[in-house]
């Protein structure tokens, strides 16, 4: 019984502090780099800032028009009716128009500012694209479902979808294939390191990118990544090296819960943050459980499971 009560208390308390603790490090963080509302990235690919910086949003969302014709496709949204937004929007594609839609996720962010764009720039009903998630309450009629390597064209840009779940289980990437390049959503950021829902499925993802050899990444938050190789790397081996540290402690200390491993392999950070700490370390284990690795034996309390 008392196991019970104490990691419920700890699973609620970290997942208030989770977000809590993002806000405190994005806040204390001045070093973001600058980015223009407006960017031509290459011949193929404009940004358009979404003019909603936050604590969780960074600098804001990255939107981006893909095409130099005269019709082009435009990747996230941003949030709902953001006036700014809007004004840049227009301004970028300079009287040309917009064929498609996709969408990488379902966060409002990327998603929010779907029908304010339709009625007030494009003036006229287009697909929107975005991968199905049965989990979550969405209006079907409003997108119109991709799959895993689907092919969406503008007049000179070939976009393949890449169903990259784990961030959100819906999420997909989009690979570029006339410049080798990559827009990543919230799979990879332009800075620092993102959150997800299944570490399972996001690093089975990340495997994917990696293999795919991008050399640019156009992120969903922060700047270009130009050594994209290296980033999804970078990505790979922090949670490899983070696992390892879990495994090595369950290792000498038989049952343990999460906030126990919190407090051995993130002892030099905040208390607010080593709170937060226990979500990703709960993510790990849900992911090694899947993999035959460690066992639930009883609700929050883990051990590996013998070789």
């Amino acid at each position: 019984m008392f196991s019970n009560v104490r990691y419920y208390s700890e699973y609620f308390v970290s997942g208030i502090a989770y977000f809590a603790a993002r806000i405190f490090r994005q806040t204390m963080n001045s070093s973001l780099t600058p980015i223009e509302p407006i960017t031509q990235l290459s011949p193929l690919v404009c940004r358009i800032l979404g003019a909603n910086a936050s604590p969780l949003t960074l600098q804001g969302t990255n939107t981006y028009l893909v095409g130099s014709g005269k019709s082009r496709i435009l990747i996230d949204t941003g949030e709902a009716n953001v006036s700014k937004y809007l004004v840049d929007l227009r301004a970028a594609l300079k009287g040309d128009d917009i064929s498609c839609i996709i969408c990488t996720h379902w966060h409002d962010d990327h998603v929010g500012g779907v029908e304010a764009i339709i009625k007030k720039i494009i003036g006229h009903s287009v697909p929107v694209y975005k991968m199905h998630d049965v989990r979550v309450n969405e209006d079907s009629q409003k997108y119109e479902y991709v799959k895993h390597n689907q092919v969406i064209k503008a007049e000179d840009a070939t976009l393949r979808v890449l169903a990259t779940p784990g961030h959100t289980m819906d999420h997909i990437c989009l690979y570029l294939e006339e410049e080798n390049s990559l827009f990543s959503g919230d799979c990879i950021l332009g800075e620092g390191t993102c959150i997800f829902e299944d570490l399972y499925t996001y690093m089975k993802s990340l495997s994917l990118l990696l293999d795919l050899k991008p050399q640019r990444i156009y992120p969903g938050h922060g700047p270009v990544v130009e050594d994209a190789v290296e980033r999804i790397s970078s990505y790979i081996i922090h949670r490899n090296s983070r696992e390892q540290e879990i495994l090595e402690y369950m290792q000498s200390s038989g049952t343990v819960t999460s906030f126990d491993i919190v407090r051995v392999i993130y002892k030099k950070i905040p208390l607010a943050v080593k709170i937060a700490a226990s979500n990703n370390v709960v993510h790990h284990l849900v992911k090694l459980i899947k993999e035959g690795k460690v066992e639930e034996v009883s609700s929050g309390l883990y051990r590996l499971i013998p070789s």
